[in-house]
């Protein structure tokens, strides 16, 4: 079986894995929307103030990698949409393989 190609969004980082997010916020429909250019973009239905978007973006990737919520930290970009977001434990080619295509 051929390996997958790797996914332009994800980074192997000392911890983990690093995800490089466009983040919809005030979505009617929460969830994983695909790849937008080189970033996964995704939309939650908090609103962008006081941090109400960054914890369920942290929240909805810890329930797909199946991972704890503070094994997921934002660690650029959190007063923008564009983020960058480092899933702790877990190699890229898992994060991977967890996330919906």
């Amino acid at each position: 079986m051929a390996p997958s190609a790797p996914l332009p969004y994800l980074g192997a980082h000392r911890e983990g894995t690093v995800i490089q997010i466009r983040l919809q916020p005030r979505a009617r429909r929460p969830g994983l929307l695909g790849q937008v250019g080189d970033r996964l973009k995704i939309a939650v239905s908090g609103p962008p103030v006081d941090g109400k978007a960054n914890a369920e973006l942290c929240r909805l990737l810890a329930d797909h990698l199946g991972v704890a919520k503070s094994a997921v930290l934002i660690v650029q970009g959190e007063t923008s949409r564009e983020k960058a977001v480092l899933v702790r434990g877990l190699p890229p080619e898992t994060v991977a393989a967890r996330l919906p295509r």
